[in-house]
């Protein structure tokens, strides 16, 4: 059985043909590959063999005259790259941002020293000085009651036994003293120094502690001692109770073991 081949609906015209494979030769500036007729005439591959060598025989030249001939890449080589435009880009003409100059040091003058004329920013307000509270209406109110109170103490050591004694027998004979004072000295003295203790606040936390409650407790002992002398000296008695007597006989002991308590808190910390 023999096979007819049908003929081909696009029969082959060299003549249609070889006009746009010279324009695409100019175009190009050389014999284009099979490939690249395949793809721009929409031809097949044995077309497009029969047109390039069509061409060379043609002796087509497609470069310029003034530029070199470039070789004929084979069949299989895959389409030239484009030629970047070798023409340099205009420079930009929007201006550059400058960083600002850093400022000069101040020169330095004949003698060697920097220039003084350097201006600095002017000095912040300063608020004047505080002016230290006087203390001397606090020893005008004293006086008074230092009066009131001495008198007091003095007057109640003497209802309960407190007199005149010579302290050194065989030494000094004449030398006498009245132990009565060692009350408003002793009771109103710590009294004071507890109280300054307690609100200052630079003693440690344990001393004020102890001071407020010692300097309470002083102030109302002392103010009882001289209620209990005027209700005594204005009831005409002449000797107190034994109990105002013990307990005034304590005061002395009391205060000795309060005020070295209270020192001992104060220097603990800076020891």
């Amino acid at each position: 059985m023999t096979t007819t081949t049908a003929p081909s609906a696009y029969p082959f015209d060299l003549a249609e043909l070889l006009p746009r494979a010279r324009a695409l030769a100019e175009a190009l500036g050389q014999t284009p590959s099979r490939n690249r007729l395949m793809k721009e005439l929409k031809i097949g591959a044995p077309k497009a063999t029969a047109l390039r060598e069509a061409l060379e025989a043609a002796e087509f030249v497609a470069a310029p005259a003034a530029a070199p001939s470039l070789p004929t890449l084979p069949d299989v080589a895959p389409d030239p790259a484009p030629i970047a435009d070798p023409t340099p880009a205009a420079p930009s003409t929007d201006p550059v941002p400058v960083d600002p100059a850093p400022e000069a040091p101040p020169q330095a003058t004949g003698d060697g020293h920097p220039d003084t004329n350097i201006t600095t920013p002017a000095a912040e307000n300063v608020p004047a000085p505080v002016r230290k509270p006087r203390s001397w209406p606090v020893w005008l109110l004293a006086l008074p009651a230092f009066v009131a109170i001495w008198s007091g103490w003095v007057g109640l050591g003497e209802l309960t036994g407190f007199g005149v004694v010579h302290p050194l027998p065989g030494i000094a004979d004449d030398l006498s003293i009245n132990t009565a004072i060692t009350l408003p000295i002793g009771v109103e003295t710590y009294a004071a120094y507890a109280l300054s203790v307690w609100l200052a606040g630079t003693a440690p936390a344990a001393a004020r502690r102890f001071a407020r409650a010692s300097a309470i407790g002083s102030l109302i002992f002392g103010g009882a001692g001289q209620v209990a002398y005027h209700l005594l000296t204005a009831a005409g008695i002449t000797h107190a109770p034994w109990w105002i007597t013990t307990a005034v006989a304590c005061l002395p002991v009391a205060v000795l073991g309060m005020g070295a308590a209270l020192a001992h808190l104060i220097h603990a910390n800076h020891e």
